[in-house]
């Protein structure tokens, strides 16, 4: 499975952005999909995660109520919606697949992006 993810960029805080990530390689129904992010100096951290047919979604209480993660599986894509955007929030954000439902667990995902850089000014 390779992933690309993109729409990273610059933005201020109380703004916001939509990350893509598309998919290939394999039925993209059957994969989980996730968010993770790592800040400067920090450990890889949950984002959020979507199930095979975007039915469930799990956040980590950090975005609970500010990202929203989806999917269209005809475009093989998974998307994050980041409002509300906080300085805390700058990371590189990285597209997961993997076959756990609700899993906030890295190692349990298979397959990563190459990650894309979010950076919220104040």
């Amino acid at each position: 499975v390779q992933l690309q993810a993109s729409g990273g960029g610059l933005v201020q805080a109380g703004g916001s952005l939509r990350l893509s990530c598309a998919a290939s390689g394999r039925t993209f129904s059957s994969l989980i999909m996730g968010w993770f992010r790592r800040a400067p100096g920090k450990e890889r951290e949950f984002v959020a995660t979507i199930s095979w047919y975007g039915d469930s979604t799990y956040y980590s209480d950090s975005v609970k109520g500010r990202f929203t993660i989806s999917r269209d599986n005809a475009k093989n894509t998974v998307y994050l919606e980041m409002k509300r955007l906080k300085p805390e929030d700058t990371a590189v954000y990285y597209c997961a697949a993997g076959t756990t439902l609700h899993s906030s667990n890295y190692r349990l995902y298979d397959y990563w992006g190459q990650g894309t850089q979010v950076t919220v000014s104040s």
